[in-house]
């Protein structure tokens, strides 16, 4: 009789026996870079290459469509429909990735062959994104094959390939086969775990606000000899600025931007760690940040502050001159307890406020919107506690990833909640050299998968 442990056992065995990760080299080995114009054909090359067969074996209808927006990476829409009256979910990936890097990476690796080193597999994509939507695709196979080509409910998934450039065109795609692709949850895979031994579940992502704060004082440089000590240094200025912003401990001085914790959010984040396991958990800077709070506090339910990047003058090609004008890129990666419509008017009061009427403010905006699931929804707690029945232990729930990701196309067009289940963590190199993943994180990534795929077919949270 087909069950519950029979399906994770598959699952488990089918990772074991290597056949996943021979799948997923050959995944990675599609240089699938939504970054450089020079492997453009890659892009639809991984979805009908790729997925369209595997997911057209599974018993998917499949299409894939221009992107709405030109110039960006095609987008696939995938469903499997068994019985109306059963539950139906959306789950989404993105086959694109960043640049190659080839020359940055160590001695012996090559982003586009799976290798395997250290007990960890490199190669561009392992984590970010192709490991992570392709082993919940293979747990899905293992409940199939288990229940005999049944699951008991009806799953729908949509693949992008322009999430790296901002996945442009996904709200447009969404919006358009909002009817197709109508659904009662979203599950899908992207970004770390908390810690690498600890399974978590993420109810929605932070946002990015950007903004150009600009000194602009002539029309060109002027001799530093000469004028240097009378004439007033834009890049000098700019920097007093930004340090009005935040102070030297990384406190945010723009209180508007402050958002408060509620209870519910500090008794979910009790004791929740961030990093670990990693040489990048050196970069946890105690006593950076908001005052008080802890570093769970501050990544996953707060708002932060970064300068991207600074240019005054010609820094390829100093020359002897004070510069004319110094620009800042700014971002604010945000939570949805902030209205993001307060950040530009109270920048600007704020910049008065301290003296520097002459700091522009320029092409401000939203760059990704937040997106939040509400935590007594009853989706959240099916899925910790299918996670922790197969795993035997605790599922930390997290109010939304520190990333972000194009949660709120699916909320905005879907209505959908959002359960973001990830398969790697914080130490993994994404969108660098040395992309990896952790074949313990992701043998139990799909032990869990194939109990949550298994579980929904048989007691789903009631419609």
């Amino acid at each position: 009789m087909a069950s519950r442990d029979a399906a994770i056992l598959r699952a488990r065995e089918h990772f074991d026996s290597g056949a996943f990760k021979a799948h997923l080299a050959e995944l990675v080995a599609i240089p699938s870079t939504a970054q450089d114009p020079d492997f453009a054909a890659a892009l639809p090359e991984y979805l009908n290459g790729a997925i369209r067969p595997w997911l057209e074996r599974l018993g998917f209808t499949v299409s894939v469509h221009e992107n709405p927006v030109s110039g960006f990476g095609p987008i696939l829409m995938a469903e499997r429909l068994e019985d109306p009256a059963r539950p139906t979910v959306i789950t989404y990936g993105h086959g694109d990735t960043v640049r190659g890097l080839d020359e940055q990476w160590s001695e012996g690796l090559k982003p586009w062959t799976l290798t395997e080193q250290d007990g960890r597999w490199y190669g561009r994509g392992s984590v970010d994104n192709k490991g992570q939507h392709a082993l919940n695709l293979a747990a899905l196979e293992a409940v199939l094959a288990e229940r005999g080509g049944k699951l008991g409910f009806n799953i729908k998934l949509v693949l992008e390939m322009a999430e790296e450039r901002g996945s442009k065109g996904l709200k447009e795609f969404v919006a358009a086969h909002a009817k197709e692709l109508a659904a009662d949850v979203l599950i899908g895979s992207d970004g770390p775990r908390v810690a690498p031994e600890i399974p978590s579940v993420k109810m929605g992502t932070r946002g990015t606000f950007h903004f150009d704060l600009v000194c602009r004082l002539r029309p060109g440089g002027v001799h530093s000899g000469h004028w240097g000590g009378i004439t007033k240094d834009p890049a000098i200025i700019l920097s007093h600025a930004l340090a009005s912003i935040m102070d030297r401990n990384g406190k945010i001085l723009v209180r508007e931007w402050v958002p408060q914790l509620s209870n519910s959010v500090r008794t979910m984040l009790a004791g929740c760690p961030v990093g670990g396991g990693s040489e990048d958990s050196a970069t946890i800077d105690e006593g950076w940040g908001e005052p008080g709070r802890s570093a769970a506090e501050k990544i996953y339910a707060s708002n932060s502050f970064i300068v991207l990047s600074m240019l005054s003058g010609r820094p390829e090609n100093p020359v002897n001159a004070v510069a004319p004008d110094a620009r800042a890129h700014c971002q604010i990666r945000y939570t949805v307890d902030t209205d993001t419509a307060i950040f530009e008017p109270s920048l600007r009061k704020h910049l008065d406020a301290a003296g520097f009427p002459d700091i522009s403010i320029e092409n401000a905006g939203l760059r990704m919107p937040g997106s939040r699931t509400d935590p007594d929804n009853p989706w959240v707690g099916w899925a910790a506690r299918s996670i922790e029945a197969t795993l035997g232990r605790k599922v930390q729930l997290v109010p939304n990833s520190s990333g972000g990701l194009p949660g709120d196309v699916f909320v905005d067009h879907l209505a959908v909640p959002l359960l973001w289940i990830p398969h790697s963590y914080n130490g993994c190199k994404q969108h660098g050299p040395d992309e990896h993943a952790l074949p313990e994180i992701l043998r139990e990534g799909i032990a869990m998968m194939a109990g949550l795929w298994w579980d929904l077919g048989e007691k789903p949270p009631a419609r």
